[in-house]
């Protein structure tokens, strides 16, 4: 099997990086500072990189995909003063459209694998059940995210390609915090196991790290 992680220079995507290497599975990481072998440069806001690294890639099959990688820039900001545009525009070129590029310019290398998943690590703060303000653009970006992995879900179902759209769980990262309930390995672990589990037959799910189904 062949794994591409996106963001997987640290963090989350770094565990689920090494999390597959140790397992002996082929995986590629990217990120946007990245030379050459395992891992590959990728910025994902840029059309251009894409296409670089689609090509890169050639007649490589791709089996699953990981939107992993994000950004999270209006943590603490004020309402009355903060979340300038620019910081909007930044974060959702990030984490929205960054992964629809990611998933439109790889699509042809999923197509090869004849049973492909795609997964959008999204966040339960995508879920309009879970709003107690603040951090409007992370969560707006992260809702986008969820909606458009439910829509590419019911496009690609006809193709044979599984969506799967996930919760990492509140983990101990620069993102998170060092407060946060989990470390990077447990959620590393379970997001595994659920990227196994996707198949068609669940393709649009909304689940946690742990398997449980998330409310949208």
């Amino acid at each position: 099997m062949t794994i591409l992680i996106t963001g997987a220079n640290r963090g989350i995507g770094k565990a689920l990086f090494d999390g597959y290497q140790q397992t002996g599975q082929e995986v590629i990481g990217t990120h946007r500072q990245a030379k050459a072998g395992a891992m590959r440069q990728l910025d994902v806001t840029d059309p251009a990189s894409h296409a670089t690294l689609a090509a890169d890639l050639a007649k490589t099959q791709l089996d699953l995909l990981i939107c992993n990688a994000g950004i999270y820039k209006d943590k603490g900001q004020s309402l009355t003063d903060g979340y300038p545009a620019q910081m909007w525009a930044e974060e959702f070129a990030t984490n929205v459209t960054g992964v629809f590029l990611t998933i439109q310019h790889l699509l042809p290398h999923l197509k090869r694998s004849g049973a492909g998943k795609i997964a959008i690590i999204s966040s339960q703060m995508a879920s309009d059940t879970r709003a107690p303000g603040g951090s409007y653009i992370y969560r707006a970006s992260k809702a986008a995210a969820l909606n458009l992995g439910r829509n590419l879900a019911a496009d690609l179902k006809t193709q044979g390609i599984a969506v799967g759209i996930y919760h990492p769980g509140w983990v101990r990262t620069d993102m998170g915090g060092g407060s946060a309930e989990i470390s990077v390995a447990e959620s590393a672990s379970g997001l595994m196991e659920r990227f196994a589990a996707l198949s068609i037959a669940t393709t649009g799910c909304f689940e946690t790290w742990d398997g449980r189904a998330h409310a949208y």
